[in-house]
């Protein structure tokens, strides 16, 4: 099994899909990095040799960015935002879409599920007749 970047990479899948479980990477970083490296990207991961392995650790970690520095990259960005209250860090506080999406009828995976309303009925009044 590959241990890359501190994350274990399927067996059974292609590295190059492999390495897209690493955050940061997608799959056109994953080629470029197979491609710097020599390394097959259509072969599997437990089929890969320790040079090989080697190899694309060392291209990874040359190029940076990746799992706990880019999440913390990110997080202090919003923090910024936040702190600066700036629109979209007004966004980021108050859990709503940054990017301009409308929130009128949308937007329930940013706002989370619906919150009903309690409403009072009312007794509708009876005819006599």
């Amino acid at each position: 099994m590959a241990r890359i970047a501190g994350v274990d990479l399927p067996p059974q899948k292609n590295v190059w899909i492999g390495l897209t479980r690493i955050y940061g990477i997608g799959q056109s970083r994953s080629r470029a990095i197979l491609d710097q490296a020599n390394v097959e990207p259509f072969t599997k991961v437990k089929d890969l040799t320790e040079e090989e392995v080697t190899r694309v650790r060392q291209i990874i970690n040359e190029q940076g960015r990746i799992e706990g520095d880019l999440r913390k990259e990110n997080s202090m960005n919003i923090k910024r935002l936040i702190e600066i209250s700036c629109y979209r860090g007004l966004r980021h506080r108050r859990s709503l879409p940054v990017r301009g999406q409308r929130t009128h009828t949308n937007a329930r995976t940013r706002k989370g599920p619906r919150r009903q309303t309690v409403a009072l009925k009312r007794k509708a009044p009876t005819k006599k007749g």
